[in-house]
């Protein structure tokens, strides 16, 4: 175990961040929109306003008045049902991720999950990608009240690991995530599955494409 790291806790978002699921996301809410006759959903549109954002918050925004608190729950579990169909054969996690993981737990490091989806998509997730196991909590988007890019789900997490936000690295592919983490104080490593390097490289410490590039040392670098 070390104890000379600069940083003692690393959380992670979900989607995007450990599995490669935007696209899948993406395609599941444009065949909601056209199956309820709303205007034709683009790829901008979703990266920059929906993307890291809590399925009913989506809902409330782009279904409005339409959408009552039951009819709300409705759209978003029709969302997730057109996502998770399409998505399940294809699950399996980011090139690197779990020798990543392991190498952070060896070191000492505490482990969160932090992401606006609920209970049953981490399920969804876990139940075929097997990393459970180095999560020491996990803190989903209902137990927080302000959806990203607030810092709020980022500080929960920090506050439950007892870890000082300053002491955290957060992974993050969305923009609004990315805005998250920095507003929380934390240094931010952006992973570039939503979003080209370029795009990202003003919201995050360092990029990444997969977690075969980072180690130990490359985030202590981030702290110098």
């Amino acid at each position: 175990m070390s104890t000379s790291l600069p940083y003692r806790a690393a959380i992670f978002d979900m989607d995007g961040t450990i599995v490669n699921n935007t696209p899948f996301h993406f395609r599941a809410w444009q065949q909601l929109f056209k199956l309820h006759n709303l205007p034709e959903l683009t790829k901008e549109t979703y990266l920059n306003q929906i993307s890291g954002v809590p399925i009913i918050n989506t809902v409330h925004q782009f279904f409005g008045s339409k959408a009552d608190e039951e009819f709300a729950k409705q759209l978003a579990d029709e969302k997730q049902k057109l996502y998770q169909e399409a998505f399940k054969p294809f699950l399996q996690p980011i090139t690197g991720l779990e020798s990543f993981l392991s190498e952070l737990k060896k070191a000492g490091i505490k482990i969160a999950l932090a992401t606006s989806s609920n209970e049953n998509d981490i399920d969804f997730i876990f139940h075929d990608v097997a990393i459970g196991k180095y999560f020491d909590v996990l803190v989903t988007g209902g137990m927080v009240n302000e959806p990203k890019p607030s810092p709020q789900i980022f500080l929960k997490a920090a506050q439950q690991l007892n870890v000082d936000p300053h002491a955290c690295v957060v992974f993050e592919d969305s923009l609004a995530g990315l805005r998250a983490g920095k507003n929380a104080g934390m240094k931010v490593a952006g992973i570039t599955t939503s979003h080209k390097a370029d795009a990202i490289s003003g919201l995050a410490d360092i990029v990444f494409d997969n977690y075969s590039e980072l180690n130990l040392q490359k985030l202590a670098a981030l702290f110098n």
